[in-house]
């Protein structure tokens, strides 16, 4: 493991301005993504969409890196040059999900825990020998009638600690990603306490296995009320809440915190991005990592056959995150109304 090498990586990751373009959907997540514009999921298909997304020009200026699936790692772009070379002439980062899902939790019903670590050191390998130079490992934490249990939160944090140890081991910069869900009924409050019990069982965990902080990039959800709560927590609130939780748990070492969206609309999500960084400065970098909220715009627009109107939707919502990035994105918006 070099240090310094994974401290670089990480800030890279997180400069200034830039986050990450999750582009890591499974055959099946993305096969829901094409039905919604009655595109049929085919590898074709599928390369296609994935070029028009980072052949994008001016895309890297908002940029630092993209989350790919296992397959588009391996993937040519139209022009025949690999995926992970055309991202790297950019000057992006090619990264790579590494996990292989969530799974049902024996003895926990309603819990899941994620699976993936049998023959991973010999995957993240292969990935390193490929191009990825960080990769992404998701946890599941579901809100409800009795749970989470500490038993679900222990055991995905003990899995996010082993993946992290052994993608710093080949020279990866290791992206935690501890999700709690946004999809019941509990108010931010609720939220708020599953995070920090979240968080606090993590940091733990990478702690006791000897994860290099530096070398890390942490990608939680934000505190938030759940999508079916009768009352929803405003923007400021939502900042307030999630900076609260992240200075009692995440440790001023960890290069930065790259948002997950969550479900949440795009603007919702990048607003609140820029409502926490207008509240800086803060111990680490915050920035975001979306899929859904930096991708759904583009997908619509380019309907399967149309990459000019694809490409530039997929700019416009990576600039208005870059700004969000940087809190300012709201007077970017007073300065052109």
């Amino acid at each position: 493991m070099n240090e310094k090498t994974l401290n670089q990586i990480a800030l890279a990751m997180v400069a200034d301005g830039k986050g990450l373009l999750a582009a890591d959907e499974s055959t099946g997540t993305i096969e829901k993504r094409f039905n919604s514009i009655k595109v049929e999921n085919t590898e074709a298909n599928r390369q296609a969409y994935r070029d028009m997304l980072f052949t994008t020009a001016g895309f890297e200026q908002h940029t630092s890196g993209v989350i790919l699936f296992e397959e588009t790692l391996f993937q040519k772009a139209l022009d025949g040059t690999p995926f992970s070379k055309l991202l790297q002439s950019k000057g992006v980062i090619p990264g790579i999900k590494v996990d292989k899902g969530a799974k049902d939790l024996v003895g926990a019903p309603g819990e899941l825990v994620t699976e993936g670590l049998d023959g991973l050191r010999e995957r993240l390998a292969k990935y390193h020998e490929a191009g990825a130079r960080f990769a992404k490992w998701r946890a599941v934490i579901t809100i409800g009638n009795g749970i989470p249990s500490d038993y679900c939160i222990h055991t995905n944090a003990h899995a996010l600690a082993r993946y992290a140890a052994l993608c710093q081991e080949a020279g990866i910069v290791p992206i935690v990603e501890p999700e709690v869900l946004m999809d019941a009924d509990n108010t931010i409050e609720v939220c708020e306490d599953v995070t920090n019990r979240t968080l606090a069982a993590v940091f733990d965990e990478l702690g006791k296995q000897r994860v290099l902080l530096e070398g890390m990039v942490l990608k939680p959800n934000m505190v938030i009320s759940g999508k079916k709560c009768s009352v929803q927590a405003d923007r400021k609130a939502v900042a307030v809440a999630t900076l609260r939780t992240l200075k009692r748990h995440v440790p001023s070492a960890v290069p930065g915190i790259a948002f997950l969206s969550g479900g949440q609309s795009d603007e919702d999500a990048t607003a609140h991005l820029d409502e926490m960084n207008k509240l800086g400065p803060n111990p680490w970098k915050l920035t975001f990592s979306y899929g859904r909220a930096l991708q759904a715009a583009a997908l619509k627009a380019w309907g399967g056959t149309n990459a000019d109107a694809g490409r530039k939707a997929h700019l416009h919502r990576a600039k208005m995150n870059g700004l969000a990035a940087l809190g300012q994105w709201s007077a970017a918006l007073e300065k052109s109304a």
